[in-house]
């Protein structure tokens, strides 16, 4: 008869999934991205420009063709393996091998973070569908003429009542840096010339460790008597802005801005399985001869980016 008190590698993997139906991952991954099932290598998403508006009908019609630009990406193998000692289920019933497992799974949802971090991060030098860097200073299609998602703000000559540094601005200077920001996104066209953000109420800024406790401050409802003289982005014509710190960026003198209501987003996740789970148990030959039991996740995935239109990078200078 099996010793009942030796956890058993079944109740190992109930407590994985009872920790997956718990974890969520970084709570701005939807916000910033679109999330598409693939089921090959690749997927090729064609980003055909905007219909033509509506005009008055003089001497006939005037159709125009859509654009043919297009992205691929590649999915990729990953994985992730936890080794538990036979003698921690032996002598550990739920304490630290619950810890384990909560870290396990947690990294396992984290992991669309880290890879969309990493796009982020590359963005100012990485082409996106229409060859040009994702945060670019010259970004033209068709009638839109050249637009910016890469704007620099000069810090020195805003007009606020206390002034910072670069890497430690002051809260007026954030929050004037934030509004120009949002101004630009607002201001990008699409290839028939029209605006394509004319209606976005929903902004995430992501901000470096350094600058987030500045952002909160600069985009909080509460204002004080000093910062009365300007506007605030959460009161802007009913429009919501929220700070998201990421630690994984590296920048100390820039943040990010997205729009985060419109049905496209910046970036892509690309999932062609969704985490698979497998186990070397007790009675594995792994088992016998190294007296640990094995539990691995693997994903084909990838991430990439959308429509650059949906984002801007903000650098203080």
């Amino acid at each position: 008869m099996a010793d009942q008190s030796i956890l058993s590698s079944r109740a190992v993997i109930g407590m994985y999934y009872a920790q997956l139906e718990q974890s969520a991952g970084a709570t701005w991954i939807g916000s910033v991205s679109n999330l598409f099932n693939s089921d090959q290598a690749s997927e090729t998403y064609p980003f055909l420009g905007q219909s033509p508006t509506m005009r008055e009908w003089l001497g006939g019609r005037g159709e125009k063709a859509l654009a043919s630009n297009s992205v691929t990406i590649i999915n990729k193998h990953y994985e992730a393996t936890l080794g538990i000692a036979t003698k921690d289920l032996r002598r550990d019933k739920t304490g630290q091998i619950q810890a384990r497992i909560q870290e396990f799974v947690d990294q396992d949802m984290r992991h669309w973070g880290s890879l969309l971090s990493d796009f982020i991060l590359a963005a100012p030098s990485t082409t996106c569908y229409d060859g040009q860097y994702f945060f670019d200073t010259d970004h033209s299609e068709g009638s839109s003429g050249s637009q910016s998602n890469d704007i620099t703000v000069d810090i020195s000559a805003l007009p606020a009542a206390s002034h910072g540094s670069t890497t430690a601005p002051s809260v007026e200077e954030m929050q004037q840096a934030i509004m120009l920001g949002i101004a630009q996104i607002l201001s990008f066209k699409d290839n028939q010339g029209e605006p394509m953000n004319d209606n976005a109420r929903e902004f995430l800024v992501m901000v470096p460790v350094s600058l987030w406790a500045t952002a909160t401050a600069a985009t909080s409802a509460v204002l004080t008597a000093s910062l009365a003289q300007n506007l605030n982005p959460n009161g802007m014509n009913g429009m919501n802005v929220r700070v998201e710190m990421n630690p994984r960026l590296t920048w100390t003198d820039s943040f990010a801005i997205f729009r985060t209501d419109s049905p496209i987003k910046a970036l892509i996740r690309q999932a062609e399985t969704t985490p698979q789970l497998q186990i070397l148990d007790e009675n594995s030959e792994h088992a016998f001869k190294n007296q640990e039991i094995l539990i691995g996740i693997d994903s084909w995935r990838n991430a990439g980016y959308g429509y650059w239109q949906r984002a801007c990078y903000v650098t203080l200078v």
